[in-house]
């Protein structure tokens, strides 16, 4: 998947359409975590961002995902060091309000 067609895939802030996760998977040699969602469309979403976004130590490594399993509306990514990280469809899908 290039970058255009992650790009063309997010709305802008609050627009988007909510539609569950259905699988996610992460890729390592993209590192990055491929989101697919009930209506079709496919996301890759960089692990950095990820990291970054819930404050995930540096070193710690990926362990195992866990889609939330009562509306699908997001994952969590565990770490070796018992960290979690929480995303949701809207951190996936959706791109930030402009200033």
């Amino acid at each position: 998947m290039t970058k255009a067609a992650i790009k063309r895939g997010k709305v802008p802030f609050a627009k988007a359409k909510h539609s569950p996760i259905k699988n996610v998977r992460y890729v390592a040699w993209e590192d990055a975590f491929d989101v697919e969602f009930d209506d079709g469309l496919c996301i890759l979403e960089p692990h950095a961002t990820i990291r970054r976004a819930n404050k995930i130590a540096p070193k710690a490594k990926f362990e195992r995902l866990e889609i939330e399993d009562w509306t699908r509306g997001g994952f969590f990514v565990h770490y070796s060091n018992g960290q979690r990280a929480e995303v949701s469809w809207s951190f996936i899908r959706e791109l930030p309000p402009k200033k």
